[in-house]
């Protein structure tokens, strides 16, 4: 079994357990100020449970067809948990900036791995940014294009401060997945240039 699956297999059954439990699922949500009292662990387990099934399925989608095409280089880099370390560190990485904002905000919860996912869909852009994704699963569009419709929905999306949704964890980990591929692998800089003047190639 690949590492992608094996994460997408642990966040649907961990996320499915949350909704049978509200306990369980306090107990594993970001929250700011219980994250001051030492829980550190929120700042991981929030990116595991999802606020519904439409919520769950677009990240799982998004997470199985693009951290399949990626895992083998994080494996090559960092060995045969280099994939799962990236991943992880993009849930972490990418809620970062949401508790800096609200660490004082007793109302502040956030949860999902919209933040990873980003980091996994912007880290396969750099490789193939003329790439069809689909969006929706139905209307075509190129990377290249959703990345910059994408970043800027989300720095529109997070300056209203409305909503339950964390574009703010969306947009950090976008950054987090090109940031860090870029400074394990410097070429691919060069590489992506490369595709995206030539576009047919």
């Amino acid at each position: 079994m690949n590492h992608t699956t094996a994460i997408i297999i642990i966040t649907v059954i961990i996320s499915i357990a949350a909704w049978q439990s509200r306990p369980l699922l306090e107990r594993l949500i970001f929250y700011p100020p219980a994250v001051q009292r030492g829980q550190y662990d929120r700042l991981l387990t929030h990116g595991f449970i999802h606020a519904n099934g439409m919520h769950l399925l677009f990240n799982m989608f998004t997470l199985y067809f693009f951290g399949r095409a990626i895992e083998r280089f994080y494996i090559d880099k960092f060995g045969s948990l280099g994939f799962v370390a990236f991943y992880v560190l993009a849930i972490v990485v990418a809620i970062i900036p949401s508790y800096l904002r609200h660490k004082n905000n007793a109302r502040y919860r956030s949860l999902g791995a919209s933040g990873a996912v980003s980091a996994v869909l912007f880290a396969y852009i750099l490789f193939a940014p003329w790439s069809t994704l689909y969006l929706f699963a139905i209307v075509p569009i190129p990377a290249i294009v959703f990345a910059i419709a994408y970043v800027g929905y989300s720095i529109w999306a997070d300056r209203q401060h409305g909503g339950s949704i964390n574009h703010s964890a969306h947009l950090f980990g976008a950054v987090f997945g090109v940031v860090a591929t870029i400074i394990i692998e410097p070429s691919i800089v060069l590489y992506f240039i490369e595709k995206l003047l030539n576009p047919a190639f």
